[in-house]
């Protein structure tokens, strides 16, 4: 079964595709119709949409995505503001 993951990136309008099996990234024609489409006019509007993933979250470097650093105002990925790990 291949794992295909539908992204968009809050403040982008496009799509991304991301097969993990072939470790590539690539836009995603804008989709005109269907449950897709509703999907990205929602996520324009400002909503959240998740399914099938349990973890996503933007990092502004490989570096801080492995160091745990993954806010891209500087903070740390926690909730509350303090460390997800030292």
């Amino acid at each position: 079964m291949a794992r295909i993951v539908v992204l968009g990136v809050q403040g982008e309008e496009g799509l991304w595709l991301a097969d993990l099996d072939a470790g590539t990234v690539a836009a995603l024609p804008v989709p005109s119709t269907g449950a897709l489409k509703t999907a990205d006019d929602l996520r324009k509007a400002g909503a959240t949409i998740t399914k099938g993933v349990n973890l996503a979250a933007l990092a502004t470097s490989i570096d801080a995505a492995s160091g745990g650093y993954m806010d891209a105002s500087g903070g740390y990925m926690d909730a509350d503001g303090g460390y997800m790990d030292k």
